[in-house]
C-alpha cells in the first residue's frame, strides 16, 4: 500500500531529526539562527534577524564584532547623558577597517551591523567598480539625544539610542574622494557606486536613506536599525 503524504511528511522529520541528533545533517551557522554570528559568515534572511536578536544582548554582541578584523572599540557601560536619552549596549567604535574622521558612540548592533556591511558590501563594491578599497569614511556622527529633524512633538530619532550613523563621504585607498553631496547621480563611477553601496545597505541596516528620500537627507546616508529593510 502506498504511504500517505502525512505518513511520507512524519517519516522524513524523524529521519532529519535522527541526523540532526547524530550529526550527521548539520545547518550551516549562517542559516542556523541558534549559532552565534560571525561577521565572516555567508549573509542569509537569518543575518538579519540575528542582529536584532543581539540588541538584548550585550555580551554576545561583543563576541560578534571580535570575529571582525582590524576592529578597534571600547565597551561603554549603560549610561544617561545630562541631555537625557538613556544609552544601553553601546560601544565607542574607534576604526575597523576603514578610518573614520571621528570616533564614535554606536549601539553595539549598529557597530555589527557596519562591520558586516563593510565587509560583504562596500569594500567588493570599491573593488569591483575602481579597484582600489575604501581606506576612509566621513561621518556626521551616530548619538544625538533629539527627536526626528528636531520636531517637539515628533517621536524620539535612532539618533537617540545611538542606533544610526550618518555617513556623508568615502575616500579610497588611492586618495580618490566620493561625496554623498557632490557625486550623487552625477551619471558616471561615482554615481554608480553611491548607489550601489545605498542599495548594499539595506541589506545590513533597518532604515536606509538618502538623497533621493528627502532634502535633509541631501548630503548623508542614514544607516540605522530601527525597522526592517525601509529603503528610499
Amino acid at each position: 500500500m502506498k504511504p500517505s503524504p502525512l505518513t511520507l511528511f512524519c517519516l522524513v522529520a524523524i529521519a532529519a531529526g535522527i541526523a540532526f541528533d547524530k550529526g550527521i545533517w548539520q545547518i550551516p551557522p549562517a542559516w542556523n539562527p541558534f549559532a552565534p554570528l560571525v561577521v565572516s559568515d555567508p549573509v542569509t534572511p537569518i543575518t538579519r534577524w540575528k542582529l536584532k536578536a543581539l540588541s538584548g544582548d550585550g555580551e554576545a554582541c561583543r563576541e560578534a564584532l571580535n570575529t571582525a578584523p582590524d576592529i578597534a572599540y571600547t565597551p561603554l557601560a549603560d549610561y544617561t547623558p545630562a541631555a537625557g536619552c538613556p544609552l544601553e549596549n553601546v560601544v565607542r567604535l574607534a576604526h575597523t577597517q576603514v578610518r573614520f574622521n571621528a570616533s564614535f558612540v554606536a549601539s553595539c548592533p549598529l557597530a555589527l551591523a557596519w562591520t558586516m556591511y563593510e565587509r560583504h558590501e562596500l569594500q567588493p563594491l570599491a573593488r569591483r567598480i575602481f579597484g582600489e578599497p575604501v581606506s576612509r569614511v566621513q561621518h556626521y556622527g551616530s548619538f544625538a539625544c533629539r527627536n526626528i529633524y528636531h520636531r517637539e512633538n515628533a517621536r524620539r530619532s535612532e539618533h537617540a539610542t545611538a542606533s544610526a550613523l550618518d555617513v556623508a563621504a568615502f575616500q579610497l585607498a588611492d586618495g580618490r574622494r566620493i561625496g554623498v553631496l557632490e557625486d550623487w547621480g552625477d551619471g558616471g563611477d561615482l554615481g554608480r557606486f553611491l548607489e550601489e553601496a545605498q542599495a548594499g545597505a539595506c541589506r545590513y541596516f533597518g532604515t536606509t536613506l538618502g538623497p533621493d528620500y528627502n532634502a535633509a537627507h541631501a548630503n548623508h546616508f542614514h544607516l540605522g536599525m530601527r525597522g526592517v529593510s525601509f529603503c528610499r
